[in-house]
């Protein structure tokens, strides 16, 4: 009686074929990101480390870390900073709330629920560009819907809102909170809906009214996607840059100059090409810093409680 003997494959080398086809597979994906995000990215940091100026004759030179040296007593820079600081909270809060509030909304079984979902997305499918021109319309101190409203109501004559160094920034954030909302309502209610129901109506059996509903079941459920959704909306407010510069080209006397426009004038409007960049450099590493120091704090106080 012969026996037959089952060969096993040796089991593939991490460096084996099986490893080449996997990095085939991912290169149409990988390409477009080494070449239009990776490669700007370096060629910015080099950048920055030399004084690339327009319309000079003379070859660009490494001058090491000038740039960051004029940057650090730049009071321009640093009060666009704190602008852009402002702005970023100032939207990236009330955003927050108010989508939580529509999602938590959304969510209920509503008459015609699709169609408020549909109508909330609106501001999202919108350019930036078309938005700031809308809301320019609705500021205008002439003709604009805000003031011909507050006129109606007797309450006063109207202002120019997008032109007072007082209203100005707090006019633009008010644009920005509405532009921004859908992405977070979008992701909150993505959410919202993979909350199990079991667990709200368990609650609810025990006797638990909504509030308290909200802060044991649905909060906890939420808390990582809240968290994600609020640090992607700090930096994609931090780096805004069309929907401010419709509105106010950084007016009215650098009070709504964010970082990026202080950055883009640096660069396009005077041609100092190497200062900008050390500006971008500085930018990302303070947010990034910020940012994590943000997480850390935030997934230390979710791990205590």
């Amino acid at each position: 009686m012969s026996l037959v003997t089952a060969k096993r494959r040796p089991a593939s080398a991490p460096g084996g074929p099986r490893a080449g086809g996997a990095w085939f597979l991912v290169l149409p994906a990988l390409i477009p990101i080494l070449l239009l995000s990776v490669g700007p990215l370096l060629y910015g940091i080099l950048l920055a480390f030399t004084d690339s100026q327009s319309g000079r004759t003379q070859p660009t030179q490494w001058i090491g870390g000038l740039n960051f040296r004029d940057l650090l007593h730049d009071t321009l820079f640093w009060e666009s900073f704190r602008i852009g600081l402002v702005w970023a909270v100032g939207v990236t809060v009330p955003q927050f709330l108010l989508a939580l509030g529509l999602a938590l909304l959304l969510n209920q079984d509503l008459r015609l629920r699709w169609l408020a979902r549909a109508l909330a997305i609106v501001p999202w499918a919108m350019p930036e560009v078309v938005v700031g021109v809308m809301w320019r319309l609705v500021y205008n101190p002439d003709a604009g819907i805000l003031n011909e409203t507050l006129r109606d109501l007797g309450l006063g004559d109207g202002r120019d809102w997008l032109s007072g160094l007082a209203t100005a920034l707090p006019a633009v954030i008010v644009v920005g909170v509405w532009a921004g909302m859908p992405t977070t309502t979008v992701a909150l209610l993505a959410g919202l809906q993979n909350t199990p129901r079991e667990l709200h109506e368990a609650a609810a059996m025990d006797g638990a009214g909504a509030w308290r509903r909200f802060w044991t079941v649905t909060w906890p459920a939420l808390r990582p996607v809240a968290l994600a959704i609020t640090a992607l909306n700090f930096i994609w407010n931090f780096n805004s840059f069309a929907l401010v510069y419709v509105l106010t080209g950084g007016g009215p006397g650098g009070r709504t100059r964010l970082p990026m426009l202080f950055a883009y004038e640096e660069a396009f409007r005077y041609g100092q090409f190497g200062y900008a960049a050390a500006m971008g450099c500085v930018m990302v590493a303070l947010i990034s810093i910020l940012l994590a120091l943000f997480l850390v704090g935030r997934l230390r106080g979710g791990e205590e409680t």
